[in-house]
């Protein structure tokens, strides 16, 4: 009885171990990515480079822990033709999402890009859910959708100062973002194509460096030649890339150990954190009461929505007779996650 009292006292602690290392990482991430970008010591502001970047990082990482340390395991099933018709659109909307949630930054503070991330995926999910068929309009979720971006325009009215262009820029990404969960739903899930973050991100990081390639070329590569900012700092510039690839194996670890309720509860404690800590961080960060109230507003649109697919999910998985802990499709919180 010791024994088995210990071992649970045992499981609980790693549990909450890897939700902690999920929020730290998460947390982190963006104060790291914010500070490359913007800062006057690293002078690098260039999120097309540094997505980049993270992309290839991530390409040989994936294939060296899995191919030739053998660490991980890569989940069978993938051919040329699902890759082509499916992981390249998906691969281009990843890229889209990081890209423009990482140009964000240097327009708009790290508390309301993070708020309007937060709490603007759910609509934009939802919306072109419906668009796809993936989703049914209700009562009950117009009035969760009005809730939501009612808190958002309570949020955005509060900033102090407000750059259209980074709203842009952010929103554009959480467009990519809900495209990208759209075309993982209709384009791998319904074809039976189970896959984990590991094998996700091999697949995908690939791809979305090829997409990146393109625009970084005509775009950022003729400014870091004219600058000379080619002699960035490759310690600093390797840990971040680690601490991308690290925060989304911390995301498979806690669906692992956990379940997605718990991934979704840690994500709006993550959330709040960095609203709060970014006022201390970043001198571009001012919080006002209305910030704090709109945000409130929309974080209750937001855990209504959560509570409402999660039942939904469940009553999939009791028809189906399939197991609740499976690990979703998913994943990869990289960006201004």
């Amino acid at each position: 009885m010791a024994d088995r009292n210990s071992k649970c006292v045992g499981e609980v602690f790693v549990t909450y171990a890897y939700i902690l290392l999920y929020i730290a990482l998460s947390s982190g991430q963006i104060f790291f990515n914010k500070w490359v970008l913007s800062s006057k010591e690293i002078n690098f502001p260039y999120p097309l480079g540094l997505t980049l970047l993270h992309m290839v990082f991530s390409s040989v990482l994936c294939f060296t822990l899995t191919k030739v340390l053998k660490i991980m395991k890569v989940e069978e099933g993938m051919t040329l033709q699902i890759y082509i018709s499916s992981v390249i659109p998906i691969g281009a909307m990843f890229a889209m999402t990081l890209w423009l949630g990482n140009t964000a930054y240097l327009y708009i503070s790290v508390a309301f890009a993070q708020m309007l991330k937060a709490i603007s995926n759910a609509v934009a999910v939802f919306i072109l859910g419906v668009a796809a068929g993936l989703e049914m309009m209700s009562c009950r979720m117009l009035m969760i959708m009005s809730v939501i971006s009612f808190g958002v325009l309570v949020a955005s009215y509060g900033e102090v100062i407000i750059s259209w262009v980074g709203v842009f820029y952010q929103m554009g990404g959480v467009v990519g973002e809900a495209l990208r969960l759209i075309f993982m739903e209709i384009l791998l899930k319904r074809k039976g194509l189970k896959l984990n973050p590991i094998s996700v991100m091999y697949y995908v990081s690939p791809c979305s460096a090829i997409c990146l390639l393109i625009p970084w070329i005509f775009l950022e590569k003729s400014k870091m030649d004219a600058q000379g900012t080619w002699n960035f700092k490759p310690l600093v510039l390797t840990l971040n890339s680690l601490c991308t690839f690290a925060l989304n194996l911390s995301v498979f670890l806690v669906i692992s150990h956990t379940s997605a309720l718990t991934i979704r509860v840690a994500g709006v404690v993550k959330d709040w954190v960095v609203v709060l800590l970014s006022a201390i961080l970043f001198a571009d960060t001012k919080l006002t009461l209305i910030n704090l109230f709109g945000y409130a507003i929309a974080i209750v649109g937001v855990a209504a929505y959560n509570n409402h697919k999660l039942k939904k999910e469940a009553s999939r998985v009791v028809s189906t007779d399939e197991p609740a802990q499976s690990i979703p499709l998913v994943s990869s919180p990289t960006s201004n996650k």
